[in-house]
């Protein structure tokens, strides 16, 4: 039987626009196994997984379970949990870090103020390589597990300090799935090679394109508007730049790109239905994704 991310692969389903809208995300190290909704069936205490869910509504703020590669036998707990709070907004993005012993503590976080960027002095700033999140959650989607947990045990076993399996980042047919933090930029069908591609232009404060699927920092047009302004222009630099407006709603969007430099770009996107029909995730049945198509690139100055 195919799978979704077959599928997909097979359809050329494009990549640009595809990636979870979050402008800072809750990272909670979680070892041992997941459920298809991992904050509520891990070892994670369930009541602090719903209320966490709970409390993130309308602040920007994503939370998912992240654990190191390799094998989660069910039989232990962890004494202390590492978490990351990261923002990605153009010219703003940070990572913070600490060790935690109860995740509960975490409710106590002014989620409203971390998504709009403000993290306080929370914790402590997280300096080291970029974060390559690879989503491997297989009760989810069984093409994360199939294709995800190679990856992250490919890219562990060439180096990789800082790669972190994911419960969900979205887009299972895109599988394997990458997010690389601190710019949130997120990548689909990853290879071994791609991602170590992706890792070090981030550690350059660069962004690589390939299979680049949008900065989670926007919304589905603005991610895809902003990487059709890069193929025009070859622009690399992470901060370069942001989304300024967004006018119009679906179908439709009229979306500014602007760069650092005083360039900006009036992009013109408009929302397509994916032919022909296919599952947007195992087992479900087929279905036609929207799709973010540009139609138009305008310079404005």
């Amino acid at each position: 039987m195919s799978t979704c991310a077959t599928a997909s692969r097979l359809l050329t389903e494009p990549l640009a626009g595809t990636a979870a809208p979050a402008r800072t995300w809750l990272l909670i190290e979680q070892p041992g196994p997941w459920g298809a909704d991992a904050l509520t069936s891990s070892h994670l205490d369930p009541a602090v997984g719903r209320a966490l869910d709970e409390s993130v509504a309308g602040t920007g703020v994503r939370i998912a379970l992240i654990r190191r590669p390799g094998r989660h036998a069910d039989c232990r707990e962890a004494s202390v949990q590492r978490v990351f709070a990261a923002h990605t907004a153009p010219g703003r993005s940070w990572i913070r870090t600490t060790l935690l012993a109860d995740p509960a503590r975490l409710l106590e976080l002014d989620l409203a103020a971390l998504g709009a960027g403000e993290h306080g002095g929370l914790w402590d700033p997280y300096d080291g390589d970029p974060l390559a999140l690879v989503c491997t959650n297989g009760k989810r989607d069984r093409c994360c597990a199939l294709l995800g947990r190679p990856l992250a045990a490919e890219l562990t076993a060439a180096g990789g300090t800082e790669v972190w399996e994911v419960t969900h980042i979205g887009g299972h047919r895109f599988s394997p799935t990458l997010f690389v933090l601190p710019y949130g930029y997120a990548y689909g069908r990853a290879t071994a090679h791609a991602v170590k591609e992706a890792l070090e232009a981030a550690r350059e404060g660069r962004v690589a394109t390939a299979n680049c699927r949008g900065r989670s920092a926007w919304e589905r047009p603005g991610q895809a508007a902003e990487l059709a302004v890069r193929a025009l222009t070859g622009e690399e630099s992470a901060d370069a730049l942001d989304i300024t407006a967004t006018d119009g709603g679906a179908p439709r969007w009229s979306v500014t790109v602007a760069h650092t430099d005083g360039r900006s770009w009036r992009v013109e996107v408009e929302q397509g239905a994916a032919q022909p029909p296919r599952p947007e995730s195992c087992g479900r049945a087929l279905g036609t994704p929207a799709r973010m198509d540009v139609v138009a690139v305008t310079a404005l100055g």
